[in-house]
């Protein structure tokens, strides 16, 4: 097989931009991950960033291939993260194989990211029919109507069976029931990593680890 090219290459490479916004040492972290993300996603808020809780979330099934989407963040505790979607989309079907994810904030503007990876499971139905009660009537129409991932005819198909919906549970009352499919799943870190960017390449990584006594130790990464 040829070896790929780059024909832009020159117009690729003008795209670096140095990083000099600032840097992070071991003094600057929070006693625990979600105080230390909690902290950033408040920096992120105030910088401006165009919805700062966006996370991309990546999954692999039984046959480990990787998957990636963004989602967004609807939850954060000492110990967990939260977000919600179809059970029966893709990534549900590849959390049921594999409960496992990985989650990355790009928080680009800030010259700064962080990566979480643990174990997933499903949130109670309770605390889902919760949420689901809470979100914009639109939305919860939108989650009923939507069978995610699946091949459908065309937007017409999508829009019908929206149509159909608010027919059926017009607002007001606004009363959707919550899809049996669809619920929270919540994230329990076992490695989160804050980056900060820094010139010439030597970026700032700081990691926070759970060992297997369930205790947290804290260190530096080479970038």
């Amino acid at each position: 097989m040829p070896e790929p090219t780059v024909p832009d290459h020159q117009r690729l490479a003008a795209m670096r931009r140095s990083y000099e916004r600032g840097g992070l040492d071991v003094g600057d972290l929070a006693p625990t991950w979600s105080a230390m993300l909690s902290r950033w996603l408040d920096d992120a808020e105030a910088g401006g960033v165009r919805e700062p809780n966006a996370m991309i979330v990546a999954t692999a099934g039984a046959d480990g291939r990787p998957n990636v989407r963004t989602v967004l963040l609807k939850g954060l505790d000492d110990a967990t993260l939260t977000f919600f979607t179809n059970y029966a989309s893709a990534k549900g079907r590849e959390l049921t194989a594999n409960p496992v994810a990985s989650i990355l904030f790009p928080w680009i503007d800030l010259q700064r990211q962080v990566r979480l990876t643990g174990a997933v499971r499903k949130l109670g139905g309770a605390a889902s029919d919760a949420y689901f009660a809470s979100r914009p009537y639109g939305s919860r129409i939108g989650a009923l109507a939507s069978p995610q991932s699946e091949v459908v005819a065309d937007r017409a198909a999508l829009e019908s069976a929206r149509d159909a919906l608010t027919a059926r549970h017009p607002d007001p009352p606004g009363d959707v029931p919550r899809p049996e499919t669809w619920g929270g799943y919540v994230v329990e870190p076992d490695t989160v990593e804050f980056w900060q960017g820094r010139p010439d390449r030597l970026h700032d990584r700081l990691v926070y680890r759970r060992g297997d006594d369930g205790s947290w130790t804290t260190a530096r990464l080479a970038p």
